[in-house]
């Protein structure tokens, strides 16, 4: 009879520690994210749980099919009502893009190089590049974009 108290005991307090054990690790779920990537390669990948910092890429275009992807990700899901936005340093939007709904897997929206506004003309100029949805209706300021006459690609 003490034999089976003293296992009973020692079992429940195995199931304590494997638990205080397993409720100690915490998951990356929960927060939003994004990536950018040029013509496949990524530029830009944020948590944004961890970090608030905007990045600062150096654009120029070099061929009529450069793209850039952008991926938002909303707690794991992709989300409703999705724009992409280009806005001056004034905050006035030049151009906006609409992306239908997904109702799987991680779904892309991609923007032609030769469709952002300035790109083309090659002068000295920043703008910034905002994500909005249904989850997001404020929008998101997820890139300051600086774009130049210089042939590469930067990230700051």
């Amino acid at each position: 009879m003490k034999a089976s108290k003293s296992r009973s005991i020692v079992f429940k307090s195995l199931m304590v520690v494997l638990c205080a054990i397993l409720f100690s690790f915490s998951s990356g779920k929960g927060g939003e994210s994004f990536e950018i990537y040029l013509n496949g390669k990524l530029l830009v990948q944020q948590f944004l749980y961890k970090s608030k910092e905007v990045k600062s890429l150096q654009l120029t275009q070099t061929s009529d099919n450069d793209r850039l992807d952008i991926y938002y990700n909303h707690c794991g899901q992709t989300g409703k009502s999705r724009y992409i936005t280009i806005k001056n340093d004034q905050n006035q939007a030049l151009k906006v893009w609409q992306f239908p709904d997904e109702v799987s897997g991680k779904a892309a929206m991609t923007i032609m190089l030769k469709d952002i506004p300035g790109l083309e003309k090659n002068t000295e100029s920043k703008i910034n590049l905002f994500y909005s949805s249904k989850e997001l209706p404020a929008g998101r300021l997820l890139a300051s974009i600086s774009i130049g006459s210089e042939s590469t690609v930067r990230r700051k």
